[in-house]
């Protein structure tokens, strides 16, 4: 499996979300096949180029890409909100020489310097919630909550206790959320993808259902917004904010009408 013949010029960048915006586990198949005849399409017609923006740790998204039946591979991939990727030509996905090293080395002196404020807050989360910790390599700080009332409670305290820390952020979704660099997330992620291409934010398209793709969906990053028909609703006040599109289809379907709506394509009766 490889990426679709290069353009002669990349023209847009499209950046999609993965769990719950492109992949639904209960859809059969988990990304729609539709969605793979448009990339081709306006890959011929537009130049596009287009990834994957998740949450997810590289080797997790590989995963992904054989569960999901992809026919071809994406132009690149954000993992873990932060690190970038772009695949050789034995489709082995190397990370960007200097985004991804300044990213480690920017997250570890961060968290070398509020690791007591981190400590304080495990130590507030384990007292009063049942959440789990998290802390292994390429994960300094994380927690999984039982419920989406538990993770609200913990944002709650979270908020506060950081606040005169303004370079420490998280990325939650659902009931996951991961501490890391505020200058490192989704939407700056596709900002470095985007200067790659030589583009800037108004050639940039991206579709997301939940917090942590709050930033991927801001005007500074992306100049065209979607999100499907089953995002949360702060995912469904941001687009609303900025003009984007809402879809009347949820998952991988939503992603496909967003397309339609966008790159002129016909929805299929």
């Amino acid at each position: 499996m490889t990426t679709l013949p290069a353009p002669l010029s990349a023209k847009t960048v499209l950046s999609f979300d993965f769990d719950g915006t492109l992949h639904h586990s209960a859809g059969d198949p988990p990304v729609p096949t539709a969605f793979f005849q448009r990339i081709r399409t306006l890959r011929e017609q537009q130049g596009i180029v287009w990834g994957i923006n998740t949450g997810r740790s590289i080797d997790h998204m590989i995963e992904g890409f054989a569960e999901s039946r992809f026919p071809f591979l994406p132009d690149w991939i954000v993992a873990r909100e932060r690190e970038i990727y772009f695949p050789d030509a034995d489709a082995r996905w190397l990370p960007h020489p200097t985004w991804n090293p300044r990213c480690e080395q920017e997250i570890h002196n961060l968290f070398t310097r509020v690791r007591s404020l981190l400590d304080r807050i495990r130590h507030e989360v384990e007292e009063h919630t049942a959440a789990k910790w998290m802390e292994f390599p390429g994960e300094p700080a994380g927690l999984i909550s039982q419920s989406e009332e538990e993770m609200e409670w913990i944002v709650s305290r979270v908020e506060p206790l950081a606040a005169h820390e303004p370079q420490l952020a998280w990325q939650r979704n659902s009931i996951y959320l991961r501490f890391g660099h505020r200058d490192f997330q989704k939407g700056s992620s596709l900002g470095q993808i985007a200067s790659h291409y030589g583009l800037d934010a108004a050639r940039c398209f991206a579709i997301g259902d939940s917090y942590n793709d709050l930033e991927m969906l801001d005007p500074a990053y992306a100049g065209m917004t979607a999100c499907p028909a089953n995002a949360i609703p702060a995912i469904r006040e941001k687009i609303t904010a900025c003009g984007g599109l809402i879809t009347r289809a949820a998952h991988g379907h939503g992603s496909v009408e967003a397309l339609d709506h966008y790159f002129g394509l016909a929805v299929p009766v």
